[in-house]
């Protein structure tokens, strides 16, 4: 497995193609919810990926304070679904975590999660800061890491 943080200008087209069908396949396709999925944020974001043998199995997107959010954001989190229930989910975040430390240092960082994933989160010490709300007809909280 190998790991990675790239800026936009740093991804290669292979990376960002590949990126964003992941994210298309999991986000539009199999969880069936029509949205803008490029959204002028990648741009400005670093993302974090996760590979094996060349090909991209997850994948984060760090948004910078002051775009999203005014602390740091994570938003994309995406697994390929032939590697979930592997524990690379909590890697990635762990991973993600880490190059948010080095970017920014021990900051706030706030994310918008799909309700049911409170606990998964959570396991990374964000705490839910918000009433339950739809976004894309999907239940979602507002969760806080708070160093």
């Amino acid at each position: 497995m190998e790991w990675c943080a790239k800026e936009y200008s740093e991804l290669s087209l292979d990376e960002f193609h590949d990126m964003i069908a992941l994210r298309i396949e999991v986000f539009v396709v199999e969880q069936n919810c029509p949205y803008q999925e490029l959204d002028g944020k990648d741009k400005s974001s670093l993302h974090v990926l996760a590979k094996e043998n060349g090909r991209i199995i997850g994948t984060t997107r760090v948004v910078p304070p002051g775009m999203s959010y005014d602390e740091v954001a994570i938003g994309r989190v995406v697994i390929d679904p032939s590697y979930r229930g592997t524990g690379l989910g909590h890697s990635l975040m762990s991973e993600t975590m880490k190059y948010i430390q080095e970017k920014y240092g021990n900051v706030p960082v706030r994310m918008s999660a799909q309700e049911h994933l409170q606990r998964y989160y959570s396991k990374h010490d964000f705490e839910v800061v918000s009433d339950m709300y739809l976004e894309d007809d999907i239940p979602h909280v507002q969760m806080l890491y708070t160093p």
